[in-house]
């Protein structure tokens, strides 16, 4: 799937890979994955790469791409004047897609902050990333951003602590698709396994989000063109009718997969 065809009609669910360099790049796309998230500094959840690594990824792959545009960890913006510099010159460099988000000292959006930084996205579309989780009031925040310019996914667990306790609010959400607020993609990601995906296929739910489940062997190796390749089959794989469907106790005994 190119650059283009990443869409809000798009009928595949989406995989996202996260990549570090066009390495990884080059394997997520063999795996069959539809996007990256390109970043770096893991240990700091991910945070602006250099435009070098940028262009290097996008010479190597032709997927959709989105940047991320983080100066430190945690979700304060910090200096906003150098994100704006950071993202000018990643679209000089071709980037048109991005990842962002920060709050403010109180949980809520840092507003001023991310319309701003969107001003001079002009129009690219990007992802509110899991600063969504950390927020006081999802609800408010998710109303507080609808109706930006290019805004069009959340990535999100549902919890802090990741997908296994989030589960519940992924759902609720997912229920909401439509409504004010609501009507961007979930894009899940943060502790997400193979055994997760039945239920949230089942609740409408078509794009997904893998770090270090692509890397068998962690942050300190590359992404695994196999790892990604299990991940693209069990997103695609079709959902048996209601009437033919297994207890829930036997859904829940599947593969496990590997924690992101």
């Amino acid at each position: 799937m190119n650059a283009d065809e990443w869409g809000p009609m798009s009928k595949r669910a989406v995989l996202e890979v996260i990549a570090l360099d066009a390495e990884d790049a080059v394997a997520a796309q063999a795996g069959g994955a539809d996007r990256l998230e390109l970043v770096t500094e893991m240990a700091a959840d991910g945070l602006t790469p250099p435009v070098a690594v940028f262009a290097a990824v996008r010479a190597a792959v032709d997927l959709s791409l989105r940047v991320m545009l983080r100066l430190s960890d945690g979700f304060a913006a910090g200096d906003v004047d150098r994100l704006v510099r950071a993202a000018a010159d990643l679209r000089a460099a071709g980037a048109r897609e991005f990842v962002l988000g920060f709050l403010d000292q109180e949980g809520s959006v840092d507003l001023a902050a991310v319309e701003r930084i969107v001003a001079g996205l002009d129009g690219c579309r990007w992802t509110f990333h899991r600063a969504l989780d950390h927020a006081a009031d999802r609800d408010a925040l998710r109303k507080q951003l609808d109706g930006l310019p290019g805004l069009d996914a959340y990535l999100t667990a549902g919890s802090p602590a990741g997908v296994d306790a989030g589960l519940p609010t992924l759902l609720a959400e997912a229920a909401r698709h439509g409504d004010q607020g609501y009507e961007q993609r979930l894009l899940v990601g943060g502790g997400l396994r193979l055994d997760h995906l039945p239920r949230l296929r089942d609740a409408g739910i078509d794009a997904f989000h893998i770090g270090g489940a692509a890397r068998p062997h962690g942050w300190s190796g590359p992404v695994s063109a196999h790892a990604v390749r299990e991940w693209r089959r069990a997103v695609d794989a079709e959902r048996p009718e209601p009437a033919a469907q297994a207890e829930p106790a036997a859904q829940a005994g599947g593969p496990a997969g590997r924690v992101d």
